[in-house]
């Protein structure tokens, strides 16, 4: 399964901005083709395996600066990836958008950074959605919670409050499609 550079790029634009003293030191806790690709440059537009450009950046990411917790990692990283991402006028059309328009597009997205894949708003309501990713041949309970840390940020970026995306199933941990509810005020 591949991942898009621009996800990659974040990840590694996360460590450089908020903990660039010790940037070196997470890129030596990667395995070998992780840091090959973290040391080299990192094009958006490229294709990665998402092993070696998410999960393993994202475990050494819980290991180094989260006390282990690869779930708090992947959310963080991927709040980081919306802020970063939804920039300039990016920003101002997701103010104005409605959340649940904003979530539909970014189901419409996610499937262009994550390949193969599927995810999709199923259901929405007044207060709340719920997304599920039906398509994912090798699930990985770290992009499930980055994907929930990014869709929680885009939120907050619609003025939405107390945004919380609960992952209710999971593709990782076995069922038949991984679910993502996601409340707000």
């Amino acid at each position: 399964m591949e991942v898009k550079g621009t996800a990659v790029k974040s990840i590694k634009e996360y460590v450089e901005n908020r903990y660039r003293t010790q940037f070196n030191d997470w890129v030596q806790l990667l395995p070998e083709s992780s840091q090959k690709l973290m040391n080299g440059g990192v094009f958006a537009n490229n294709w990665y395996p998402m092993k070696d450009g998410a999960v393993e950046p994202t475990k050494a990411l819980a290991k180094m600066f989260y006390n282990n917790n690869v779930e708090k990692a992947a959310r963080e990283s991927g709040r980081y990836s919306a802020e970063s991402g939804l920039k300039g006028v990016y920003k101002i059309f997701v103010r104005v958008a409605s959340p649940n328009y904003i979530m539909q597009r970014a189901g419409r997205v996610f499937t262009s950074y994550y390949s193969p894949s599927d995810i999709a708003v199923v259901s929405s309501h007044e207060k709340g959605l719920t997304l599920h990713i039906t398509k994912f041949p090798e699930p990985e309970e770290v992009i499930e919670h980055r994907i929930a840390g990014w869709c929680e940020r885009a939120l907050e970026f619609t003025n939405c409050k107390n945004v919380k995306a609960n992952i209710t199933k999971s593709l990782a941990k076995g069922d038949n499609l991984t679910e993502i509810v996601i409340t707000w005020n």
